[in-house]
C-alpha cells in the first residue's frame, strides 16, 4: 500500500493528505503508512518529541508533536481563512502563546471504582477515561491537588456514573465545583467539610451549592480582586486575560463611556473602570454580582454600572449605543450576530471583539465591516496550548 504524505492540517488538528484523508497526530510533511498505526517514513520538519507521557492517549492535546513556531503560523492561517471567506482580512499584531503549565482553570473527569479511583480527561473523541498523574498544561497547583480530590470521589462519588471537577486555582487556593456526585445529605456534608478543610481547598461547591468556603477565591483583574460565582467562567490563563485586557485598554484609550458586553465577571469592565465609566452587560446574574461587589471594593475606580440581559435575544440596540465611545465584545462560540448587527448601525467609533471561534467571529465581521467599520488588527491568543482552540482579539473602528 503506497505511503501517504501529509500536505495540512484539518480544523481538529488532524493531518490531512492532499485528497483529504485524515491520519491524527501528523504533521505537513510526515510520510506514514496508509494502515494504522500510521507508522512514519519521514518526519515533519515541524516535529519534536511529544513532552507529556499521556500524549495520543488523552483527548486534552492534539498538538503536542508541533513546534511552536509552526502551530503559531497554523492557527493565524485559520483566522485568516475564515476572515477570507467573508472577503475581509487584517494585519496581524505578535502572537500570545500560553507559557506552559499555566492553565488556572480546568474541568477533569473523575470517576470511582470498587478498588480505586480515576482522575483524567477522556480519551480523543471517545467517552473513555484517561488518568492522568502529570500533565504539560496545568498549572502545578492543579496537579499537586490530585491526592486531595482522590480522595474528594472517593466520598461523594459513585460507581455508576462520572464526576466532573471543575477546578480553578485561585489567587487564595484552590476551588473547587463539583457535579454529578451523590446527593448530598447531612453526613455527606460533613464529611465534604471536612475534607475540604483537610486539604486547605479555598471552597468546595456541590451541584451548585456551597459546602465549605475557608477563603473567598478571587481572581486579580486589574486593581480589583473578584470572587467569582461557583464554577463561573475565567479565562483559562492568566496571562492570556492580561494580554486581551490590555489589548482593549489600548484601542479604546480616551473613549468614554464604554460597554463591555458579555461582561462575565468584569476582567475588562473593571481595567477599563480605572480610566473610564463603563457599562457591563451579561446574561448571569450572578456573574454581574461578583463584579459589582468587586468595583466598589476599590477606590478610584470610575462608575461601573451592570444590566442583565440576554444578549442573544435582546442585543443593545443602536439607540442604546449611541452613549458610548467605545464596545468591548466577547461572546461565546456561538458569536453574536445580532449584536453586530446593531452596532453595525450604530454610531459607536471603537470596537474591540474577542473571540474563541473564528468562524463565528468572521461572520460578525463581516456584518461590522458592511455596517462601515474597518478591521484593523488582529492578535491571536492561544491560550490553550497543543489544542486546536484558536482565540483572537481584534480591533475595529469607524
Amino acid at each position: 500500500m503506497t505511503p501517504l504524505t501529509i500536505s495540512r492540517l484539518g480544523h481538529l488538528g488532524d493531518g490531512l493528505t492532499a485528497d483529504g484523508v485524515a491520519v491524527p497526530f501528523t504533521l505537513p510533511g510526515d510520510v506514514v503508512d496508509a494502515a494504522p498505526p500510521h507508522r512514519r517514513h519521514r518526519d515533519s520538519p515541524h516535529r519534536r518529541h511529544p513532552p507529556c507521557p499521556h500524549f495520543g492517549a488523552c483527548g486534552g492535546c492534539a498538538l503536542q508533536q508541533a513546534d511552536d513556531p509552526f502551530l503559531e503560523g497554523w492557527k493565524e492561517a485559520v483566522i485568516a481563512r475564515a476572515l477570507a471567506a467573508h472577503g475581509l482580512s487584517a494585519p496581524f499584531l505578535p502572537a500570545f502563546t500560553a507559557p506552559e503549565r499555566s492553565r488556572r482553570r480546568a474541568t477533569l473527569t473523575a470517576r470511582r471504582t470498587r478498588k480505586t479511583v480515576e482522575i483524567g480527561f477522556h480519551a480523543r473523541r471517545s467517552d473513555r477515561l484517561v488518568p492522568i498523574k502529570s500533565c504539560g498544561v496545568l498549572h502545578p497547583n492543579l496537579m499537586a491537588a490530585l491526592p486531595g480530590l482522590e480522595a474528594l470521589v472517593r466520598i461523594g462519588g459513585s460507581r455508576k456514573g462520572l464526576l466532573r471537577l471543575a477546578l480553578w486555582h485561585s489567587d487564595d487556593g484552590l476551588d473547587v465545583a463539583v457535579s454529578g456526585g451523590k446527593a448530598l445529605d447531612l453526613p455527606l456534608r460533613q464529611a465534604l467539610a471536612t475534607l475540604a478543610g483537610a486539604q486547605a481547598f479555598a471552597r468546595l461547591s456541590w451541584e451548585g451549592e456551597v459546602i465549605a468556603l475557608h477563603r473567598p477565591p478571587r481572581a486579580e483583574m486589574g486593581r480589583a480582586r473578584v470572587v467569582p460565582p461557583p464554577g463561573a467562567f475565567l479565562q483559562a490563563v492568566a496571562a492570556a486575560e492580561t494580554v486581551m485586557a490590555s489589548d482593549a485598554a489600548e484601542h479604546l484609550a480616551g473613549a468614554d463611556p464604554v460597554a463591555d458586553l458579555f461582561a462575565g465577571c468584569g476582567p475588562f469592565a473593571l481595567r477599563l473602570a480605572e480610566r473610564s465609566a463603563v457599562h457591563a452587560v451579561e446574561g448571569e446574574g450572578a456573574m454581574l454580582a461578583a463584579l459589582d461587589v468587586a468595583w466598589r471594593g476599590v477606590p478610584g475606580l470610575r462608575t461601573v454600572t451592570t444590566e442583565v440581559r440576554d444578549l442573544f435575544r435582546r442585543p443593545l440596540l443602536p439607540a442604546d449605543l449611541s452613549r458610548f465611545a467605545g464596545v468591548v465584545l466577547d461572546p461565546p462560540r456561538a458569536g453574536a450576530a445580532a449584536q453586530a448587527a446593531a452596532l453595525a448601525q450604530s454610531a459607536v467609533p471603537r470596537i474591540v471583539a474577542v473571540s474563541c471561534a473564528p468562524v463565528s467571529f468572521a461572520r460578525d465581521a463581516a456584518i461590522l465591516v458592511a455596517g462601515g467599520y474597518r478591521l484593523t488588527a488582529i492578535r491571536l491568543i492561544d491560550q490553550f496550548r497543543w489544542s486546536p482552540h484558536v482565540e483572537l482579539v481584534a480591533r475595529f473602528s469607524r
